[in-house]
């Protein structure tokens, strides 16, 4: 059989369908990584999410990761020492192929992320952000995880520090320090989010 006649085998006969199907999503994933704009033509007509998006290189990598600390106030006044919450595992070899526990510190990184950009306009806008209550109720999970006697903390205090990871010499950078937050919740339910 010359080349001819396999190449049009390929596109007719049985199970024809299913390779054109498959070489054109192949091809569409391919063009869909690429960084350029023109690109994103395909992604925004694909309303089923059938392209999957794996960007092979950051524009802005990470370099950094994110940590959240908090102290508590007991009823007496008294503040706790800062407490640190470690969700930010240590590499393991077939995390390189495998990685679902990778979610959690991603979304550290996007809450985290998402104040930021938010910090020049003061703490009366942060409060109001998904991330912020996401985070505030996330503390207070584990406040009362941790703690013997949850009827003695009055509140806590949270604070987002940037560090470098695993190189000792960068110093921890503190980024946010929030005001103090009542346990009972009460303070956040007369927020009302901005458009």
């Amino acid at each position: 059989m010359n080349v001819a006649a396999q190449c049009r085998a390929l596109f007719t006969g049985r199970g024809a369908a299913a390779r054109i199907a498959g070489s054109a999503l192949l091809v569409a994933t391919v063009a869909t990584q690429h960084p350029n704009p023109v690109f994103n033509r395909l992604q925004l007509r694909d309303h089923f999410s059938v392209l999957p998006n794996w960007k092979f290189f950051a524009p802005n990598p990470a370099t950094h990761d994110y940590h959240y600390l908090f102290r508590t106030l007991d009823v007496d006044g008294e503040t706790s020492r800062w407490q640190s919450i470690e969700l930010i595992a240590d590499r393991r070899m077939h995390q390189a192929f495998w990685f679902a526990t990778r979610r959690g510190e991603k979304a550290v990184f996007d809450v985290c992320s998402e104040i930021l950009q938010r910090m020049d306009k003061g703490f009366e806008v942060i409060k109001v952000t998904a991330s912020y209550r996401l985070l505030v109720n996330f503390i207070r999970r584990e406040i009362a995880e941790r703690s013997d006697d949850l009827s003695r903390i009055k509140g806590f205090q949270i604070s987002m520090v940037r560090a470098s990871g695993h190189d000792p010499d960068e110093e921890p950078e503190i980024l946010f320090v929030s005001p103090y937050v009542g346990m009972d919740g009460a303070d956040e339910r007369r927020l009302v989010p901005v458009a």
